[in-house]
């Protein structure tokens, strides 16, 4: 496994006193699996060069797992490629030494399917999983085909086997890898899990859609009680709201090989990159339906855990059927505004010119720091999840709250520490806060945040 022989485990106190005892750590611990999950990562500067304690702390926590995991939401490449005409937002890309730097801090496993992995086109996505594999990190989500960006991979560990399936709901349509027939290569590109967003309107609401699109000379049905208008699906309700759906092919298709996967190893990871939420002032921080839906029916597939990021924001944990569904980790490193060059498009888009640079994009993009992500006390706030299981069961799951310096200067902010204090508090709090609706409690006490898990499945759980 990676990084395997430079990681110094971290023993439980029981592990600790039984050694004490005479016994064999193996005796004690023997089938103890535990991962450290991370989120969205972009790094674009080096982090070995640290030495903070909070930092290096934290690190340590990350080797000392069986396996720690992170989304990679950058392009490793030398410009073999141009960018693409539309991105997921900034063109993401680091020099491919970086990739060393996931390796230090002790990481396995790198998703790679988020709307940044079609910024620079197939070259880039392919040259970035190359360079992560020969990393010896395993990489999951993209491929050659999307039979290839679907698969489940698989890492070894001294405590058992565990596949990996990545996949994301937020993308370019470029992006999106595709089938092969009649002899046509197939598209490289990412995992996809479409979904369906449904408007519920009143007959009122639903009238006044049918009568905007008579006024546009677009033919609408003269009756019925569904409107697909500009793209978007209207359907007569009691009250206003809005439904999103997974589409039932992918999650078909996904749910099969999760299936497969589990049958082949011990335990099973999926994970999704998902910007959508729910709909009101608190999308950012509460998952959409779909991803609810498809998140459940991933563990009934077979799911050991399920790992969300995407939203640059925590969002709420759920024991579901004995398994732990994280619907969003938040950041782990957020380096988005140290990159060393931007393309044409990322300027143009904010007005400006030949003679601006990144120091401008950003102050424009940014309003100097008064507006986006440097002005949201949340997007620098996050966990590092550390399930752990006995055999097939969870038997512990602790959240390390870290912080990403909000507030610190541009090339200073992005990188993750433990955080301390009252900032940990309110990390923590705001987690207990966005998992109520899901029934999901905590003990909190030094700093770090247990759940309270069930002390048996009950038959409804089967």
């Amino acid at each position: 496994m990676a990084n395997q022989t430079r990681k110094s485990r971290l023993l439980p106190a029981l592990v600790a006193g039984a050694l004490t005892a005479g016994l064999a750590a193996e005796t004690v611990a023997q089938d103890r699996l535990t991962m450290a999950l991370t989120g969205d990562s972009i790094i674009t500067r080096k982090l070995s060069v640290y030495e903070e304690p909070e930092f290096l702390q934290m690190i340590d926590l990350l080797r000392g797992a069986d396996l720690a995991f992170t989304n990679v939401e950058v392009l490793f490449h030398d410009w073999e490629s141009y960018p693409m005409s539309s991105s997921g937002g900034t063109y993401m890309r680091a020099q491919p030494e970086l990739v060393q730097e996931f390796v230090w801090a002790g990481i396995d496993i790198g998703s790679l399917a988020n709307n940044h992995s079609g910024d620079y086109g197939p070259p880039a996505m392919l040259l970035t999983e190359k360079y992560i594999r020969e990393a010896g990190i395993v990489a999951a989500g993209i491929g050659r085909s999307l039979a290839e960006a679907r698969e489940a991979k698989f890492i070894e560990t001294k405590d058992g086997r565990v596949a990996v399936i990545s996949l994301a709901s937020t993308y370019p349509n470029h992006s999106v890898a595709g089938k092969s027939r009649d002899d046509i290569p197939a598209r490289p590109g990412l995992n996809p899990l479409r979904f369906r967003t449904t408007y519920e309107v009143t007959r009122e609401q639903l009238e006044g859609v049918r009568a905007t699109m008579r006024d546009l000379k677009m033919n609408p049905p003269a009756s019925g009680d569904t409107l697909n208008f500009l793209r978007n699906r209207f359907e007569l309700a009691d009250a206003p709201g809005v439904r999103t759906e997974p589409h039932p092919e992918d999650m078909a298709e996904i749910a099969m090989i999760v299936s497969n996967a589990r049958r082949q190893a011990d335990h099973v990871m999926v994970t999704i990159h998902a910007h959508e939420g729910a709909p009101g002032p608190n999308s950012r921080m509460e998952p959409a339906q779909f991803l609810v839906t498809f998140a459940r029916a991933m563990v009934d597939a077979g799911a050991s855990v399920f790992v969300g990021h995407g939203p640059h924001a925590l969002r709420a944990i759920e024991i579901y059927k004995g398994a732990p569904i994280l619907y969003s980790l938040g950041d782990f490193i957020f380096q988005n505004e140290t990159l060393q060059r931007l393309p044409y498009e990322n300027y143009y888009r904010l007005g400006l010119g030949e003679s601006d640079g990144l120091a401008d994009f950003n102050e424009a993009r940014y309003n100097n720091d008064t507006t986006g992500f440097p002005a949201i006390p949340e997007i620098w706030e996050a966990v590092i999840a550390v399930p752990e299981w006995s055999g097939q069961q969870l038997v512990e799951l602790t959240l390390h709250p870290i912080t990403l310096g909000f507030g610190q200067p541009r090339h200073v902010r992005g990188r993750p520490m433990f955080a301390e204090g009252e900032l940990a508090d309110k990390i923590l709090q705001d987690l207990v806060r966005l998992s109520e609706p899901y029934g999901t409690q905590f003990d909190i006490e030094d700093g770090v945040a247990r759940v309270v898990l069930p002390m048996e499945t009950t038959d409804e759980q089967q």
